[in-house]
């Protein structure tokens, strides 16, 4: 007897003769009996490795054989592109088994959801976000919706629990968990994640039930085709694309929107078909590209990381990486997109057009060598989305108390963690600035709480990331997309240009008070602007350059020019050296220390270091000093650093890359320092720092 037996014979029919399914794979078989008893499981495998139905196809015979009723599966997703590239198969699924399938987020109509509220349906796709819309809407009856929830199914985990969103989730995950009376399953599904153990007793959080990692080995011949070519230029790189793989389906990666746009155009202009899809264009923009390409052949799609989640856009041949990702799950997400017909490999080509990018391209398939994958971290003390969820609950509830909080709140990982007399702290502070109000115990929104985040029915307080300024884009009445408004401030005169969507519009009007600007096409190029800083890179990349420019290997996915140019940057770095870092001055008195330590912990030992030098700057790879004081002076201060305890060596909280906390308003000045201060730790990586030499090198 195999797992597939235990299925219910409604399912194990519809597998068998309506989807014409010979067997399952590997992960879909060691999934079905952990998924049946109930157990939470976070399901590992590439992309297309199929795990939507790992999980679904155990749940569906659970609520077939269990007769669950009404809304009984909730399944979630980081993105409404996702939620509706999964609806159509998910929708299949259930009504071979008479069962009904859903969609809720922001695009879906009033009416749409109105029929959802009356009558739910048995599965419902939605996010976070839209999760706690109804939550704290007046309009849903949250303990007869919400009654019949049995599982949970969290698609693409890793891009949630890495950041706020996550405990955004698992707080709204409670809260449900709260109202249907039980604990609920908790299935997570990610393709690839360092630390998967970690991740399973995160999503499982305070939950008694078993839980386990399902990740068996796949089935397929995992040989991949990687190579790194050294281009030196974007328009050199849509040249290499233009003469490359003619006939062929090409997904292309660039992770800058105002890249994607100069790529995007370089491309048209040299004949090729070609697609654009990135976070600022309007869904019908990237749907209906999305959908061309998915349709078409000979052609490329150019895409940031909207493209690296599930999003189905059929059976591509190519995935091509201008320059490099920032972790080696992102590569392996990206790699992941080829590969599924059963003739051709994974297959992933890096087209590098700046020196440091190719040299973070040739660590990172170092790195993926070595089976190494970026451990997903949490962020530590969520006390800015506490404060969020005290107010969520509030409107939920009509008026809560301290207790109910701790009662239906606190059971949250992240929130368990803080102590009682913190978050006594945080509720008080609330009170006093009037964001909430007390009437003998029971906490309600105050006169504060309304005027900063009750605009149109407290949408702000539904997610928990800010968003920049942005204007939409409009020809005629269609939206284009946004852009940032600086776009248009820094125009001088005349229309403002700008690039979106692959082609050039000029601006007719700009309506400031309704943040839309009408554009029509013009043959001027111009470009557009999204203000965002650099990601700061694990400790684990930046220590892996500098192993590359040291060592003295040559690697077989390098191309001939790409061999070439490693060369040429390891002669300028050529006295590296292993087990030190190197502090190098030059004849005019300016010194750069080559740490090879990441950017949040460079950053801690420039603002340590600010009185030696004129200036003092740092980024992932080293500290720079302009006009040192004094060069046996720097040296002394690097040695002392060295003496210091790490926990004494902070972060400045100014530093660019340092994301706000959307509530702020919500928590004393002290326990913002204390949460930023915390989350961008460095204390490990300086006492890394603390057992290296330090070795000088004078330059003429």
């Amino acid at each position: 007897m195999t797992a597939f037996d235990e299925l219910n014979p409604a399912v194990q029919h519809h597998i068998v003769n309506s989807l014409g399914w010979n067997s399952l794979r590997p992960l879909q078989e060691a999934t079905i009996i952990p998924v049946l008893k109930g157990e939470h499981a976070i399901l590992l495998a590439p992309t297309a490795g199929g795990k939507t139905e790992a999980a679904c196809f155990p749940i569906l015979s659970r609520m077939l054989s269990e007769n669950w009723s009404g809304l009984s599966v909730l399944y979630i997703c980081p993105i409404k592109a996702l939620l509706n590239n999964l609806n159509d198969r998910l929708r299949h699924y259930g009504e071979l088994v008479g069962r009904r399938v859903e969609v809720w987020h922001g695009d879906v109509s009033a009416s749409r959801k109105a029929k959802i509220i009356s009558d739910p349906p048995d599965f419902l796709l939605t996010t976070p976000e839209s999760l706690e819309v109804m939550l704290v809407s007046k309009r849903v009856d949250h303990a007869f919706f919400f009654r019949n929830v049995r599982t949970f199914v969290v698609d693409e985990i890793h891009a949630f629990a890495g950041d706020d969103r996550g405990w955004h989730l698992l707080s709204v995950i409670e809260r449900i968990s709260s109202l249907a009376g039980r604990e609920i399953q908790r299935i997570g599904l990610s393709a690839t994640v360092g630390n998967p153990g970690e991740l399973c007793d995160w999503l499982a959080g305070n939950c008694e039930s078993p839980r386990q990692v399902i990740n068996p080995p796949a089935e397929n011949d995992t040989r991949t085709d990687v190579k790194i070519d050294w281009v030196g230029s974007l328009h050199n790189a849509a040249t290499v694309i233009s003469r490359l793989h003619r006939g062929e389906k090409r997904l292309v990666f660039v992770d800058s929107r105002s890249r994607v746009e100069q790529l995007s155009m370089e491309l048209r202009t040299l004949g090729v078909k070609t697609f654009v899809s990135h976070s600022s264009l309007s869904i019908e923009e990237r749907s209906a590209a999305e959908e061309a390409f998915s349709q078409g052949n000979d052609c490329v799609i150019v895409a940031t990381s909207t493209l690296e989640l599930g999003i189905d856009v059929g059976d591509l041949d190519r995935v091509i990486q201008i320059d490099s990702p920032s972790t080696v799950s992102s590569f392996l997400q990206r790699i992941g997109r080829t590969g599924r017909r059963s003739d051709s490999l994974r297959n992933c080509l890096f087209l590098a057009t700046k020196e440091d990018a190719f040299l973070q391209a040739v660590a990172l398939l170092s790195l993926w060598e070595s089976s190494f994958v970026e451990p997903v971290m949490p962020p530590v003390a969520p006390y800015h989305i506490f404060a969020q969820q005290v107010m969520a609950l509030t409107l939920q509830t009509a008026g809560t108390t301290e207790v109910d909080i701790r009662q239906t709140l606190m059971r949250m990982p992240g929130f368990a963690a803080i102590p009682t007399e913190t978050s006594h702290h945080i509720i008080e502070h609330m009170i006093t600035k009037g964001i909430l109000h007390s009437d003998e115990g029971v906490l309600g929104i105050g006169n504060s709480g309304e005027r900063n985040f009750g605009y149109q029915n407290f949408m702000e307080l539904f997610s928990v990331f800010t968003s920049p300024p942005m204007v939409k884009v409009f020809h005629g009445k269609t939206e284009i997309g946004e852009v940032h408004e600086l776009t248009f401030a820094i125009a001088d005169r005349g229309p403002c240009l700008l690039t979106l969507g692959g082609r050039s519009w000029a601006t007719v009007y700009i309506d400031w008070a309704r943040k839309k600007a009408f554009v029509e096409p013009t043959d001027i190029k111009g470009r557009s602007q999204w203000l965002s800083p650099g990601l700061p890179l694990h400790f684990e990349m930046c220590q892996a350059i500098q192993s590359i420019l040291y060592d003295e290997s040559v690697y077989a996915w390098l191309s001939k020019r790409a061999i070439e140019q490693l060369e040429i940057s390891r002669d300028e770095f050529s006295w590296l050296k292993s087990g030190s870092t190197n502090l190098v001055i030059d004849v005019d008195g300016n010194a750069t220390w080559w740490t090879f330590a990441g950017a949040i912990a460079n950053a801690a030992i420039a603002d340590t270091l600010a009185l030696q030098a004129e200036k003092v700057t740092s980024d992932n790879l080293a500290v720079n000093f302009k006009k040192l004081s004094s060069a046996d002076e720097l040296i002394k201060r690097i040695r002392e650093i060295a003496s210091k305890a790490p926990q004494e060596i902070r972060i400045p909280l100014d530093t660019t890359f340092i994301q706000e906390l959307k509530f702020s308003e919500c928590l004393p000045q002290a326990l913002i320092d204390q949460e930023l201060s915390r989350r961008y730790d460095c204390s490990s990586v300086i006492a890394w720092l603390q057992k290296i030499n330090v070795a000088i090198v004078h330059t003429r």
